[in-house]
C-alpha cells in the first residue's frame, strides 16, 4: 500500500500559493514498538504553520524542502503497537502532518503527546475549541490579558478560530469585547455568539477614530492576532495599565521584515504603563487539562458557540490553507479526509 503526503517543495516568496507543496506517494509507514499508524480523518489548519514555511530561525524547526508538512490532526488507530491504545479508536495529535497515514508515539510529552478524543464532542473539536485553539484563547485571557469585569477588550481577526473563543471567554470574565474583522458577514457571526461591537476594517476609514469612538476610556486588554496596521490602531487607544498579548501576526507575516514598518508605540506605552507580552501556546501546554475542563463545561452549558470552514478532500490541503491565509474561511479551517 502506498502512503499520500503533502512535503515542502519551495519555499515561499510572499503569500504562500499551493504550488508550494507537491503530493508524494511513498510506501505505507510501519509503527515500532509503542507506536500506532493512524489513518487520518481530519487536518487542522492554523496560522502558525506559515511560521514553519521559512528556512528563518524560530522558536521551533521549520519544514525542510522535501519533508512533510508540518500541522494537527486526528485519525484512527489502525494498527497499534502500544499497550494502551486499541485498533479503532480516535486519536489527536500535533504531529500528524499532511499526510493520510501516520506514526505517533504516544509517550512523547508536551505538545507532541498523543490525545485521545473525548466523548460527548465532535471528533474535531480537539483541533479547535477543545484543541490548540481553545488552549491559546484560555491561557491568553487568564495568564496574560486578565480581563476584569467592565474592562473593555478588543480581539483582531475576532471570527477566527483563536478569536472567537477569546470574545466569547472574554464575555464569561465580564468584560465588555469589540471584534475586528474582515467582513460585516464575520462582524454578524461575532455579535451572535455575544460580541458587544465590531469594526470591519476592509471598509472603515480611519480604524483608530473607530477604536476610539467605541472605547472612549481606552482599550483594557488587547488579544493580537493580527499585527499590521490593525496594531498600530490599537496601541494608539491603550488604556492605563493595558495588557497587550501577541498572538499571531496573519496580516504581515507575508511581509519581509524590512517592510513591516508600523507606529513606535513607546512613548503611548509609557504614558500608559501598557503592558506587551508574546503567546507561545506550548509554553502553556501544562495547562490543557485546566483549559479543557473549562471549555467542555462552558460548552456544555451553551456558553461556547463555534463555527468551523470545511474542505473535503486530502489534495485540498494547500488550497486550505490558502484560503485560510488570505481571510477567505468563516471561523476554524479543516480539511475532512
Amino acid at each position: 500500500m502506498q502512503n499520500r503526503q503533502w512535503v515542502l517543495d519551495h519555499y515561499p516568496d510572499g503569500p504562500a500559493t499551493p504550488d508550494v507543496w507537491r503530493l508524494e506517494e511513498v510506501d505505507m509507514p510501519e509503527p515500532g514498538p509503542g507506536q500506532i499508524l493512524i489513518r487520518t480523518r481530519w487536518l487542522s489548519m492554523d496560522p502558525y504553520m506559515r511560521g514553519r514555511l521559512s528556512p528563518a530561525a524560530n522558536y521551533t524547526a521549520g519544514v525542510a524542502i522535501g519533508g512533510v508538512m508540518h500541522g494537527g490532526g486526528l485519525g484512527e488507530v489502525i494498527a497499534s503497537n502500544h499497550p494502551d491504545w486499541k485498533v479503532g479508536e480516535l486519536a489527536e495529535s500535533m504531529s500528524v502532518g499532511w499526510r493520510e497515514h501516520a506514526v505517533l508515539t504516544p509517550d512523547l510529552p508536551g505538545a507532541a503527546a498523543t490525545n485521545r478524543v473525548p466523548e460527548g464532542v465532535p471528533a474535531q473539536a480537539t483541533l479547535s475549541w477543545l484543541g490548540m485553539p481553545g488552549l491559546t484563547a484560555y491561557v491568553g485571557l487568564t495568564e496574560i490579558g486578565r480581563p476584569i469585569p467592565g474592562e473593555t477588550l478588543v480581539v483582531s481577526a475576532a471570527s477566527g478560530a483563536v478569536g472567537q473563543l477569546v470574545g466569547q471567554i472574554a464575555k464569561l470574565m465580564g468584560a465588555r469585547v469589540i471584534g475586528i474583522a474582515g467582513s460585516d458577514d464575520k462582524l454578524d457571526y461575532c455579535r451572535s455568539i455575544g460580541f458587544d461591537a465590531g469594526i470591519n476594517y476592509k471598509t472603515c476609514p480611519d480604524l483608530s477614530a473607530a477604536i476610539a469612538e467605541l472605547a472612549p476610556n481606552g482599550i483594557d486588554v488587547f488579544f493580537d492576532n493580527t499585527g499590521g496596521p490593525i496594531h498600530d490602531a490599537v496601541l494608539a487607544n491603550l488604556a492605563t495599565f493595558a495588557r497587550v498579548i501577541i498572538c499571531g501576526r496573519i496580516a504581515v507575516v507575508d511581509q519581509a521584515p524590512s517592510e513591516d514598518i508600523g507606529l513606535r508605540a513607546s512613548s503611548r506605552l509609557i504614558v500608559t504603563r501598557a503592558r506587551i507580552q508574546g503567546l507561545i501556546v506550548f509554553d502553556w501546554w501544562h495547562k490543557r487539562a485546566e483549559a479543557f475542563r473549562h471549555l467542555v463545561n462552558w460548552h456544555a452549558q451553551g456558553h461556547i458557540r463555534f463555527r468551523e470552514d470545511i474542505l473535503d478532500g486530502f489534495e485540498h490541503a494547500p488550497e486550505a490553507f490558502v484560503r485560510m491565509m488570505a481571510g477567505g474561511n468563516r471561523g476554524k479551517q479543516l480539511v475532512r479526509l
